[in-house]
């Protein structure tokens, strides 16, 4: 089993963090540097064809290449704790805020970042070596779509230790990540949203959070 990853990339830092919540080492791991455009290297491109990280490689030659899938893969390995539910319900409460957190907090993290930052000049998509320019207007509804997650998340975590519910769960780890990530356009929690800045300081707590 490898693992195709990239320290500084987001997606694959969910399933870093999972891993550890889980307490499950990390596969054997080979650096794809998305920063230097490695990852349109025709020996990465032979392994995901999209261009994007991560990859989970497995004994039989099965890849891949979805973070939620990866996690997927690992939970029904390693059932404990249980990260994505153990039953109907909790697996679809589970599914829909990580879901939730995935469209409305990381999508628009994407676009302020990919449509504002030089580093994604002509590549403002993932996976796209070029072609694909920035939109500055992108960049903007990015950051009014987070600013307005971040409102409704902190009603959320008004009534809810965790965003799934009464547990830490998948759920948490894509809403810290996109949250993180908005760091880099310098996109904050506002002080006055104290339930989330509450969370945010507890998932920073976790160990997994360093992963």
């Amino acid at each position: 089993m490898k693992l195709y990853d990239f320290t500084l990339a987001p997606n694959p830092r969910r399933v870093r963090m999972f891993l550890a919540e889980k307490g499950i080492p990390l596969p054997e791991t080979v650096q794809v540097n998305t920063r230097e455009k490695e990852q349109f290297a025709d020996w990465f491109l032979a392994i995901n064809p999209r261009g994007t990280v991560p990859v989970l490689e497995l004994d039989d030659g099965t890849r891949l290449t979805e973070s939620i899938a990866i996690c997927r893969y690992f939970e029904e390995l390693h059932p404990e704790p249980s990260l994505m539910g153990r039953t109907p319900r909790e697996k679809a409460v589970i599914e829909q805020w990580s879901r939730r957190m995935e469209i409305e907090g990381m999508g628009p993290v994407g676009d302020a970042l990919r449509n504002a930052a030089p580093l994604f000049d002509d590549r403002a998509i993932a996976g796209y070596a070029s072609g694909m320019p920035q939109i500055p207007a992108l960049a903007e509804r990015g950051r009014r779509c987070f600013d307005d997650l971040l409102v409704k998340l902190d009603a959320r975590l008004a009534e809810s230790r965790f965003i799934a519910g009464d547990d830490f769960s998948l759920a948490d780890i894509v809403a810290l990540i996109a949250i993180d990530t908005a760091k880099r356009v310098d996109l904050v929690v506002p002080e006055a949203l104290v339930h989330v800045r509450r969370w945010v300081d507890e998932m920073n707590a976790r160990p997994s959070a360093r992963a």
